[in-house]
């Protein structure tokens, strides 16, 4: 007989409810990360050139991250509509409608034409598309983390917690299967014409997997307590605002380093290194790699932080980047696939996984459960809006601005480092403690 825990009266959580909602939280955080980060890998590989020609190359690939950054703009948006879904209605309902709309843009690009063949739409009908994505993504995180938290045991959480944050490195590896795949059996022209929209199309499987399993996953144990108190906010925004604003800024600020580094790790190092001379393949190959490696990573520094707190493990690994940063690029600057290999490792095996793997569960054990949705979603969204989108295209622009040179690069991300130290100092941790 499976064991039960008590949460309330008539509501029980069994082992096989808390299984499924881990496994439907992991895989549709990795199916919507894959969407999410596949127009990132192929803005700094084919965007530039097929939707925003120009005769400067530098210009058409800022053209191309500048639509990558801008769906930052609209995550918090996202965040504030499908959170106020979740605080009122529900965790589960909310993520079938997220994991949709991203899967619908996504395929929607695998068929857009390009500029060649419909002019100024083609960067237009893209652009639309990827603030599709940024909205869906925008309510997807806050829901999918939730569904492992709100559903763990109070001493394994730092755990589950991390599961849907490897969705990012999960999403990563499977957008660059697909990728390193087409590019390594079409021709560079084919490629160009249709073997980059195979990947895309591939969403609509990922799309159908995803609803499968998310249809088979209960509401969380903390909305259902919810519910059954009555204890819903009318407008959770303007509660979380009102009452939570300090739980907000901390964790937007907590969120800025997590995002900088990995948008630099994942987008910005594909565009560097190949202008440095680097075959496409071998850099998206190394990514790949080091991006797989990274998930045990996560799940180590998860169960670690269930074992000594969130903030020293999240705090050593932000003082780690900061020191790593500008060897990290030195190394990328070498143009030796070794180098590569090894600041990919250091960086996303080693580093990111330390405060990446954390940033969910920290953020969720910052408020309670009638606003968690919502507060989670915009502190969260809108510490990526300042700094994880734009982080590509601020470090492209450096590069241009002091002729090739990463130091300034570097620079950006120790700022990104201190604001996150600054921010995590004032959380309270809460690892061990029970779950509202």
């Amino acid at each position: 007989m499976e064991t039960q825990t008590k949460l309330a009266p008539a509501l029980t959580v069994t082992k096989k409810d808390r299984s499924r909602a881990l496994w439907g939280s992991a895989v549709g955080s990795t199916i919507e990360w894959y969407d999410y980060f596949l127009y990132g890998t192929m803005s700094g590989i084919v965007f530039g050139p097929l939707f925003f020609p120009s005769e400067d190359g530098t210009v058409s690939q800022l053209l191309s991250l500048a639509t990558f950054a801008l769906a930052f703009l609209v995550r918090p948006l996202g965040g504030v509509i499908f959170s106020h879904i979740g605080d009122r209605i529900g965790r589960k309902q909310t993520l079938v409608v997220t994991l949709t709309l991203m899967g619908v843009a996504t395929v929607a690009m695998g068929l857009l034409p390009t500029y060649a063949a419909i002019g100024v739409w083609a960067p237009i009908l893209l652009t639309v598309l990827r603030l599709m994505q940024g909205l869906a993504l925008g309510g997807e995180w806050g829901g999918g983390l939730l569904l492992a938290v709100e559903y763990s045991p109070k001493e394994r959480r730092g755990f589950y917690g991390a599961v849907p944050q490897t969705g990012a490195l999960l999403g990563l590896a499977l957008g660059n299967i697909a990728t390193v795949f087409a590019d390594s059996i079409f021709p560079q022209e084919q490629f160009l014409t249709f073997g980059w929209r195979i990947p895309f199309l591939l969403s609509a499987v990922l799309l159908g997997v995803g609803l499968w399993i998310r249809h088979r996953v209960d509401e969380t144990p903390s909305f259902r307590k919810v519910k059954a108190e009555g204890s819903e906010k009318r407008v959770p925004l303007i509660e979380t605002l009102r009452h939570h604003w300090r739980a907000v800024l901390i964790a937007m600020g907590a969120k800025v380093v997590e995002t900088s580094t990995f948008f630099i790790f994942a987008t910005f190092t594909v565009s560097y290194a190949v202008s440095l001379g680097y075959e496409r393949s071998q850099v998206l190959t190394t990514l790949l790699v080091t991006a797989v490696l990274g998930v045990p990573s996560m799940l180590a520094a998860g169960a670690l932080s269930d074992r000594i707190g969130r903030k020293k493990v999240f705090l050593a690994g932000t003082v780690a980047v900061m020191v790593f940063i500008l060897p990290y690029l030195w190394l990328i600057n070498q143009q030796s696939v070794l180098h590569l290999a090894i600041a990919c490792f250091f960086g996303f095996t080693i580093i990111w996984p330390t405060y990446g793997a954390l940033l969910g569960t920290l953020i969720a054990e910052s408020f309670t459960p009638d606003v968690r949705y919502t507060g989670a979603s915009l502190g969260y969204q809108f510490g990526a809006t300042i700094a994880g989108g734009p982080a590509p295209l601020i470090a492209t622009a450096l590069m241009a601005a002091y002729s090739g040179s990463f130091v300034p690069v570097g620079i950006f991300v120790i700022v990104c480092g201190c604001v996150s130290l600054v921010a995590v100092s004032f959380s309270k941790d809460r690892h061990n403690q029970e779950l509202d």
